[in-house]
């Protein structure tokens, strides 16, 4: 290789890092996903997470973004080492970041390249991130135009809830910022999963522990057969796992939401309630699951409460470890400290309104054994 052409793929591969941390700091995730090869991989060992393949990248990325209320992200060139076509590379990062459920922080780390020569030009095979230096200590800023979050938000869930993973800064993949007390967005340990499953299995509800939310894609296929009328209650799990897209894409199910919501309300309002209350299946997610077996379930319009509370033949819940609690007090405090905040970000976004709990329904069992199925992950997904 000429002298000409290694400082033409140095100035190129320079420019895929930098547009890495300008897709991260845009949210631009299907151009982050872009810059990797199909094969390509985002791995990260300190917070156990590992992407493979842009679908992955592009979902994992929304899912991590999601959770920020500000991020900024600060690179610096390091070494790169060019073999033909392929080559390998480090990058040295800053980062600050603030959560919306208030925790705030910031790193120094590096990621450890290998990149390859495409037809699309230069593209990341695999990026690690490995962290040299953490601080949690609260920040003291603020985004311009914006008063300082605090730890304690109060406020209620509103309706189709979902649940935010605790990961921190790190372009949005950073390892988990420690614990606190009501830390309503950490993952449940592995023993206490365990001991909701066999509560939840003793209330009468069918319930089973998966991995991650890939896995509680797959078994929703499998546990809802073709052609049934689906209602999809609105839920950032749901949508996030790519089980939304599932179930409202394609001709496999009947789809109820998107039906819905092509109807006229001023005309066909019996219509829609009957549709929402009795369809063959409910999926949907909770604010919160105890660990006594109970689920909780809030609402700002109580429009998909009927069919959780009995009027679906077939209910199935997808939770994420992070809304394990230990009693009913504290799935309530959950409710009004953690998800409303987070759903009324969304919600302002959407609907331009605040969201609020006008409706909160509590099942501590299941009258009709198998009816619902709880699908708990050992991983965060949501709200």
């Amino acid at each position: 290789m000429n002298d000409f052409q290694e400082i033409a793929d140095r100035v190129r591969i320079e420019a895929l890092r930098g547009e890495f941390t300008d897709a991260a700091m845009m949210r631009d995730r299907d151009r982050l996903a872009a810059l990797f090869t199909l094969d390509g991989a985002l791995r990260m060992p300190d917070g156990a997470i590992e992407l493979i393949g842009r679908d992955e990248i592009r979902t994992g990325g929304e899912r991590l973004q999601s959770q920020w209320d500000f991020f900024v992200q600060n690179s610096h060139p390091g070494m790169i080492r060019i073999d033909g076509d392929a080559a390998t590379g480090r990058t040295y990062m800053h980062e600050v970041a603030r959560l919306l459920d208030g925790r705030s922080g910031l790193n120094y780390a590096v990621y450890h390249d290998t990149y390859r020569r495409t037809p699309e030009g230069w593209r990341f095979t695999e990026r690690v991130y490995e962290i040299r230096y953490a601080d949690s200590t609260p920040l003291a800023g603020s985004a311009p135009g914006r008063d300082a979050r605090t730890d304690e938000s109060g406020g209620a869930a509103g309706a189709g809830t979902a649940d935010p993973s605790a990961t921190g800064a790190a372009g949005a993949f950073a390892a988990p910022l420690p614990a606190r007390a009501d830390d309503f967005a950490a993952p449940a340990s592995a023993e206490r999963l365990e001991r909701a499953v066999t509560a939840l299995r003793a209330n009468g509800f069918a319930a089973e522990l998966l991995d991650d939310a890939a896995a509680a894609r797959a078994r929703v296929k499998e546990l809802i057969p073709a052609g049934a009328g689906v209602f999809t209650g609105a839920s950032e799990t749901l949508r996030l796992s790519g089980i939304e897209a599932d179930i409202e894409t394609g001709d496999r199910y009947r789809a109820l939401r998107s039906r819905v919501l092509a109807m006229d309300r001023a005309t066909e309002s019996d219509r829609i309630r009957r549709l929402v209350a009795t369809p063959d299946v409910l999926l949907a997610s909770v604010a919160a699951v105890t660990e006594t077996g109970s689920l909780v379930i809030a609402s700002a319009s109580g429009s998909q409460l009927p069919a959780s509370a009995g009027g679906a033949a077939r209910a199935i819940w997808v939770v994420g470890a992070q809304k394990l609690v230990p009693d009913l007090d504290t799935a309530l405090r959950r409710v009004e400290r953690h998800a409303l905040p987070l759903e009324t970000v969304r919600a302002q976004a959407v609907y331009g309104r605040p969201s609020a709990v006008n409706r909160l329904l509590v099942l501590n069992a299941e009258p009709q054994p198998g009816r619902g199925t709880v699908l708990l992950l050992r991983e965060a997904v949501g709200f």
